[in-house]
């Protein structure tokens, strides 16, 4: 009786252990969804950089642009911004 427990015992845990391999967390096919899952916030992450880079390029532009046509303004125009006095001096 004695030889036929300890066989038994190492055959119930395999089983057990084959059975945690593809039923449950950490299972093969929990691992698969869980990589394809990674996969695609991979390239939303992606996605997402290029927008905020593209986003921070327009930024970047735009705050140039407005610098570039107030001294455009100032200078050709002689335009100037609230409480300024503008004085020209003639040469």
């Amino acid at each position: 009786m004695g030889n036929r427990i300890v066989p038994a015992l190492l055959i119930a845990l395999l089983v057990t252990l084959h059975a945690q391999l593809w039923v449950g967390r950490g299972s093969i096919p929990s691992v698969n969804n869980m990589q394809r899952k990674l996969s695609a916030q991979t390239v939303k992450n992606a996605q997402a950089q290029a927008d905020n880079e593209r986003l921070a390029a327009e930024v970047k532009d735009l705050k140039e642009g407005l610098e570039m046509v107030e001294e455009k303004a100032r200078q050709e125009l002689g335009m100037v911004k609230p409480n300024e006095i503008f004085v020209q001096i003639a040469k």
